[in-house]
């Protein structure tokens, strides 16, 4: 049972403030929603300003089945709170309705990982879940979704995350789909960007989380979600996903046409 709302903190500066013509943008970037779908164990997906990344986010969600439960992890930007922390005894608000989060979900994994915690700071002022919701929303109106912020890097700890969520998705009677939130490369020139994300990619495109880690540490990738990303690589492997595909990437510069300092946007299907 939820005990509190979670109030917007981006919506009129990340995404559309008014529901119709955050409605109208969801369905723009997610035109091709009926064809393709697939059934997938995780995804990363980019977390920016619609009109910078919306694209690349919308062609991902319109591959997906989405189904009724869902895990976002996501990068702690600001900071604030602990850094492994839940925020399931909560709805998110949204100018498309709320969203209830799962507390039933959160309570197995806080049982089976205590270094996560409840926290709500952690998540009041962040972007990086709050903007996956609308597409969500738009594409599974039965929506529940499991917030989880990441503050970390240290490879054992989102190892064992990893573990400890694909121990209890293994154990629901309900499909779960995991996202990992996050950009690629910040503000390097273009060119050097993609030379960067792919790097990165390459490594997520082979299930290889160790490898992704090392990767973004030692060529100095500033993938603001890695961590997420690591656990979502690591549970998804646990799980029994065998592939991974690149469905869209593109660099702010592709909008902007600023290509001296750009952020990288991939959507990343887990199979």
């Amino acid at each position: 049972m939820t005990s509190a709302l979670r109030p917007p903190a981006v919506a009129g500066k990340f995404y559309p403030s008014r529901p119709e013509e955050l409605r109208r943008a969801v369905q723009e970037y997610t035109a091709t929603a009926q064809t393709g779908r697939v059934a997938a164990v995780g995804c990363i997906a980019p977390h920016a300003g619609y009109m910078y990344s919306g694209h690349v986010a919308g062609e991902l969600y319109s591959r997906l089945e989405i189904p009724n439960r869902v895990v976002i992890l996501c990068p702690n930007h600001t900071g604030m709170g602990h850094p492994l922390a839940v925020m399931a005894r909560t709805a998110w608000q949204t100018p498309l309705g709320n969203v209830v989060a799962d507390a039933e979900l959160g309570e197995a994994l806080l049982t089976r990982f205590p270094s996560l915690r409840e926290d709500s700071a952690a998540h009041r002022s962040e972007h990086a879940i709050e903007v996956q919701l609308p597409f969500l929303q738009m594409l599974q109106p039965k929506l529940t979704f499991l917030p989880i912020a990441v503050g970390t890097s240290e490879f054992s700890v989102l190892h064992e995350l990893g573990q400890k969520l694909a121990e209890v998705i293994s154990g629901q009677p309900d499909k779960t789909l995991i996202i990992a939130s996050s950009d690629m490369n910040h503000y390097e020139s273009d060119a050097i960007t993609r030379v960067k994300d792919h790097k990165a990619i390459d490594r997520v495109l082979a299930l290889d989380a160790r490898g992704l880690w090392d990767v973004v540490m030692n060529e100095h990738i500033s993938m603001c979600g890695f961590g997420p990303s690591v656990a979502l690589l690591t549970a998804a492997r646990k799980l029994g996903a065998g592939s991974a595909t690149l469905v869209k990437y593109a660099t702010s510069g592709d909008v902007s046409g600023d290509r001296d300092m750009v952020v990288g946007y991939a959507g990343i299907i887990v199979q």
